[in-house]
């Protein structure tokens, strides 16, 4: 299968799975438990709101930074590199900013609470954080072979 094939079905994947995710809180449905609580919370910022008062103006500083990404990622030859991984994050991205045009903020919905206060997050976000957290790794071990040769 063709590299813009595995980008392009891990991104709506990513992005499918989001939305329907993020449509259950915005229908109502709420936990609260004693250290997790799954609650609908509206994020005008990014993480830890940081750079919400930028209002407006952020979701199109984001839409440049993933045509930037984008654009890095296709120039370097990541996308064909790590696919999947690069569908996964392009996909949770569009998905936040998606949210950003269409709704009050970005739809957050996991608090954890036990032995600390975390920041909201959401499905997009892990995947993120997961997208990126593999490619470095993968970065790293194939250096780590290079340089043992």
């Amino acid at each position: 299968m063709k590299w813009q094939v595995r980008v392009l079905l891990a991104l709506v994947s990513i992005f499918i799975i989001d939305q329907a995710i993020k449509l259950v809180f915005i229908n109502g449905f709420r936990f609260d438990g004693d250290w997790l609580s799954l609650i609908l919370v509206y994020n005008k910022g990014v993480a830890f709101s940081m750079f919400a008062f930028l209002q407006e103006y952020l979701k199109y500083l984001q839409l440049v930074l993933l045509g930037v990404v984008s654009y890095y990622f296709y120039k370097e030859k990541i996308f064909m590199t790590y696919p999947i991984l690069s569908g996964i994050l392009l996909g949770a991205g569009v998905s936040n900013l998606f949210d950003r045009f269409i709704r009050e903020g970005v739809v957050d919905y996991v608090y954890y609470h036990g032995w600390f206060n975390f920041a909201v997050f959401n499905f997009a976000d892990v995947m993120i954080d997961f997208s990126i957290g593999m490619m470095l790794l993968f970065y790293w071990k194939s250096n780590e072979t290079n340089i043992d040769k």
